[in-house]
């Protein structure tokens, strides 16, 4: 098992995350530019507030942490390459570890308090669809 993210401060994830709204209502969005315009081994930006949730997209090769949201389902969606969600088994005994392969225009939720962790063993583009106050590096 990973160590708990909540010991680790923010600033030593090696992430760019960019929790602004990127877009307005009524604003036309355009992913290409944005996904050719990034440089980081793990990107996020959130494109639009839905009600009470965000979209958000991802650009991203590598693994980001091992981590939990308390209150908040995540969906990810897989516009480009593949992508992979580890999960580590539930407390209920019953219910065991996996890992979730996503190609394009393929989609998973990952339910509150699933302890997982995701991986692009190659350049991937996927949106996000989450809650408007969740922290991306877990509770």
């Amino acid at each position: 098992m990973m160590p708990d993210p909540i010991a680790t401060p923010p600033s030593a994830y090696p992430y760019a995350t960019h929790l602004n709204v990127l877009f307005a209502p009524l604003q036309t969005i355009a992913l290409d530019p944005l996904v050719a315009a990034v440089r980081d081994s793990w990107y996020n930006q959130t494109l639009a507030r839905v009600n009470e949730s965000v979209v958000r997209l991802g650009v991203m090769q590598g693994e980001y942490h091992w981590h939990e949201h308390d209150d908040d389902d995540e969906f990810f969606f897989v516009l480009e390459g593949r992508f992979l969600i580890d999960l580590e088994p539930q407390a209920d005994g019953i219910t065991p570890g996996r890992v979730v392969s996503l190609g394009p225009r393929e989609g998973f939720v990952v339910p509150k308090r699933v302890r997982h962790r995701t991986r692009a063993p190659e350049r991937a583009v996927i949106l996000m669809v989450e809650t408007a106050g969740i922290v991306p590096t877990g509770s």
